[in-house]
């Protein structure tokens, strides 16, 4: 099996999400991390890059130069990974990008859907080149349940319901960093954050559109700048409707991403605090639970049945579809730059929306 040479831009030792993409890229077992900018301190870039065991030549002070030196490397990066904050994901995928370099990006893809849209018509034809860290949609069982509702086992589907639910923020002295902060994490706040993974899973998994959508959009620790809940309507393509509820300030949730959908024939629900197992029920009164791994699902495991997958399984599902995207070979189910778009529209409808008291907003992508 190949394994792809990558870059790090941001996620330091400590960080969450760099700690998390190592550990799924070491799952994946396609990738070999040899080069990083992983701090925008260069001494702090420097002192990560050892404690990684990276090269010192290909421990980098400044992404640009990363990006020049890697695709002058005959050895260089195949792959640039951006964990960094939301401000810089636009300039540094850019760079790599310009350089011939695909990108690995953690979303949102910017701060606007004006940069968004901007960045989309400047990289058009790379557009396949941009792979968006939706992660959800790495689930087994997500894409088990893409599956049925794509043979039809829902039905006409009628309604969406999902939800992303978490606590951490829910005090006035949470230690919320960048993300509290409009400048480096965007106006958009929880819609941002984690209310995008929400609406791209919706979306991935229906296979509707959601076209327009009322807002309840709020700061309810005071002093917040940037929202910390909202409760949306949503219009789908296909006459379809939904609701879409986002939190960072919901006591008791540690993880709370549900999605369920109502169709003609069936219901559907999926939790990711309980990540192998779909449940189909129908009018008559039958609820089936499918476990992950079972003879009756087609979707490919990494794990047999009855050893649990989760959150790194999901990462390094993204990323082994990234080494087939590199090999040549076709990745349908890896969410691209138009799904980065698509998400900044839903935040700037949201705003929008919020802003109006609740009017119904269509989404612009």
């Amino acid at each position: 099996m190949k394994t792809w040479p990558v870059g790090m831009i941001g996620g330091a030792p400590g960080a969450f999400m760099g700690d998390v993409h190592r550990r799924a890229l070491a799952l994946s077992g396609q990738f070999s991390l040899v080069a990083g900018c992983l701090s925008r301190h260069p001494q702090q870039a420097l002192a990560a890059g050892r404690a990684l065991g990276l090269a010192p030549e290909r421990t980098y002070a400044d992404w640009a130069q990363m990006a020049r030196a890697e695709a002058a490397r005959p050895d260089g990066i195949a792959l640039a990974i951006i964990v960094t904050p939301n401000d810089t994901h636009l300039p540094v995928a850019a760079a790599f990008l310009a350089a011939g370099i695909p990108v690995l990006c953690e979303k949102p893809l910017a701060l606007t859907l004006e940069q968004a849209q901007h960045f989309a018509s400047r990289f058009t034809a790379k557009a396949n080149d941009m792979v968006m860290a939706y992660t959800y949609s790495g689930y087994a069982m997500v894409r088990e349940a893409r599956r049925l509702v794509q043979a039809g086992a829902l039905g006409a589907i009628r309604n969406i319901q999902v939800e992303y639910l978490q606590d951490w923020l829910g005090n006035a002295d949470s230690n919320g960093g960048w993300r509290l902060d409009p400048q480096t994490g965007g106006a958009g706040g929880c819609l941002g954050d984690i209310g995008t993974h929400a609406f791209h899973l919706a979306e991935f998994v229906s296979g509707l559109q959601c076209q327009s959508l009322s807002a309840r959009v709020s700061r309810l620790v005071p002093g917040r700048a940037v929202p910390d809940d909202a409760q949306l309507q949503l219009r789908f393509s296909h006459a379809a409707i939904g609701s879409l509820w986002v939190s960072q300030v919901a006591t008791g949730c540690g993880n709370g991403l549900r999605l369920r959908l109502y169709g003609e024939k069936a219901g559907l629900e999926w939790k990711q605090e309980q990540p192998d197992t779909l449940a189909l029920s129908t009018m008559d009164g039958r609820t089936t639970h499918t476990a992950r791994g079972g003879s009756a699902v087609l979707t490919p495991s990494f794990l047999p049945r009855g050893h649990p997958e989760g959150y790194l399984e999901a990462f390094a599902r993204l990323y082994s579809d990234t080494a087939r995207l590199l090999g040549g070979l076709d990745a349908p189910l890896l969410p691209r730059l138009a799904a980065g778009v698509r998400g900044l529209g839903f935040v700037e409808a949201a705003l929008q929306s919020g802003a109006r008291d609740g009017a119904w907003t269509m989404l612009r992508t």
